[in-house]
């Protein structure tokens, strides 16, 4: 899988796409997945132009982890899911649909099966209202 700059994650970091942030640091943005297989489905997409995880470097890889965790984190204090399920593709065969490298923070309820990856749009509002809960939650 090559790196594509056009690709939807290089433009929503670029500011060329709207989206939906949680949180941003100097290496990573966080933002709700437009397509969500659950209510609370986070991104968390490292700026460094990497297509895979093989293609980050070690630094963006860390710098991804931490806000990883931290999102998972406050998806858990706001939602109260059952569990949350932390996820990670890398190239066509393994599922990965953007070829930009991200991380999924998804959180599960035990009566709720997960809709379709990259199915159905969410409404705008609902978004931003899931997302507004996951900030008041997160923690430096």
């Amino acid at each position: 899988m090559t790196y594509d700059p056009n690709n939807p994650f290089a433009k929503i970091l670029r500011g060329d796409a709207p989206c939906v942030k949680v949180c941003e640091t100097g290496d990573v943005m966080a933002f709700m997945d437009l397509m969500p297989q659950s209510d609370g489905h986070v991104l968390v997409v490292p700026k460094e132009p990497a297509a895979t995880l093989f293609d980050l470097s070690d630094a963006g890889a860390e710098a991804s982890i931490r806000v990883v965790r931290r999102v998972a984190l406050a998806v858990r204090a706001a939602l109260a899911p059952d569990g949350v399920f932390v996820g990670q593709f890398n190239g066509r065969a393994a599922g990965q649909t953007v070829e930009h490298v991200h991380f999924h923070v998804i959180p599960r309820w035990a009566d709720q099966p997960l809709r379709m990856h990259a199915r159905v749009v969410a409404d705008a509002a609902e978004l931003e209202a899931l997302a507004e809960r996951i900030r008041a939650h997160l923690r430096d």
